[in-house]
């Protein structure tokens, strides 16, 4: 008995050894990154590829140059993100051909890739010309959050849409987000009595989410079954119908995720994880510039700095799939809450300060 109560202390102060531990990495992190350069500053070169020639770098205060900017952070996506990205820029081409007044860019963040993905991403600045496509290289693996801060402060739309770079949302589907931001933008401009005519949609701050609050609801009713109904980026691949049983912690993240959320960002935000959110340019500049979150969990970090800015959201339902080749697995649990640890850690405290 005496032997099982020294192994039951030696436990118990490990425990607290580990937990004090962990409780004092978080502070000291949290208080590294209390200023933003904790971040990759360097100023990002575009290039054409075409002529070799430098391209001015533009910058989030500047005015917007574009109607819309497409972000998408890449990551060895060499084999995912050449469909994605044929589908995106048919898209934009056929709008653009509809719409006169409709411009666009599409600036791909490659985040360190260690595969083809800069050459695949260079290949289609040189078919669409480098007013159109952009490529800005981390250099190392930063993260995704970091690659979507460093892909909208460089971008030169009214509007700024990120989305992941296997195609998993369709582009189409921005125009959801898109109506929504325009239907709120009205009403912010409509109710002011004093507004001033010359304000553009990029002057209102607003954030559109993309959600699968309804897909996740049919996959926990049927057991984690999920039927995907669509087509794969790979060549020779015929559309496809089909059920499959969703990973066991993709489910864990959705059920347990949503309390870490509700605990650190608070409520109103079903979904905060699609990676299909659109921001107008001012609503861009206060959350980008201030965002400290380098991974996964950034997203909650815009939920937390949309409602400290009062920067109304609007969620969305959109059309989604899971494709093949997803980079979240079980390690990605205690990164998620690593972050979360830190955001709580950083804005409670006040070592995070918010700049206006």
């Amino acid at each position: 008995m005496e032997f099982l109560w020294t192994i039951f202390e030696y436990l118990v102060v490990v425990g607290l050894v580990l937990v004090l531990g962990l409780g004092a990495a978080i502070v000291f992190e949290a208080f590294s990154r209390r200023f933003n350069h904790a971040h990759a500053e360097g100023h990002p070169i575009f290039e054409d590829p075409n002529s070799l020639k430098q391209v001015p770098c533009p910058y989030i205060f500047d005015p917007a140059e574009k109607y819309i900017s497409l972000i998408i952070p890449a990551f060895n996506e060499e084999h995912r993100l050449p469909g994605a990205l044929d589908e995106t820029l048919n898209y934009l081409q056929q709008r653009a051909v509809k719409e006169k007044s409709f411009s666009y860019e599409v600036v791909i963040v490659d985040d360190g890739s260690a595969d083809g993905t800069k050459r695949v991403a260079f290949d289609f600045v040189r078919k669409y010309t480098v007013e159109n496509v952009r490529v800005i290289l981390l250099g190392r693996n930063h993260g995704k959050g970091e690659a979507i801060r460093k892909g909208m402060l460089h971008s030169r739309g009214e509007l700024l849409l990120m989305l992941d770079a296997d195609g998993a949302t369709k582009v189409d589907d921005l125009e959801k987000l898109e109506k929504e931001i325009l239907e709120v933008a009205k009403r912010e401009l409509g109710d002011s009595p004093d507004h001033d005519s010359s304000l553009r949609i990029s002057d209102i701050p607003i954030a559109a989410f993309g959600s699968r609050a309804h897909l996740e609801e049919r996959a926990l009713a049927a057991g984690g079954n999920i039927l995907i109904t669509g087509s794969s980026f790979i060549p020779q691949i015929k559309p496809v119908h089909f059920m499959f049983q969703r990973k066991w912690y993709r489910n864990f993240l959705m059920k347990g995720f949503h309390l870490v959320v509700l605990l650190a960002a608070g409520p109103g935000i079903r979904d905060t994880q699609c990676g299909f959110k659109m921001f107008t340019r001012a609503a861009a500049r206060k959350l980008f510039t201030n965002i400290r979150l380098k991974r996964w969990c950034f997203d909650v970090e815009l939920v937390y700095l949309c409602k400290w800015f009062r920067i109304p959201i609007i969620e969305i339902s959109v059309n989604w799939s899971e494709i093949p080749g997803s980079k979240v697995n079980p390690l990605s649990i205690p990164n998620m809450l690593w972050e979360i640890g830190l955001m709580s850690v950083g804005y409670r405290t006040g070592m995070w300060k918010i700049s206006t």
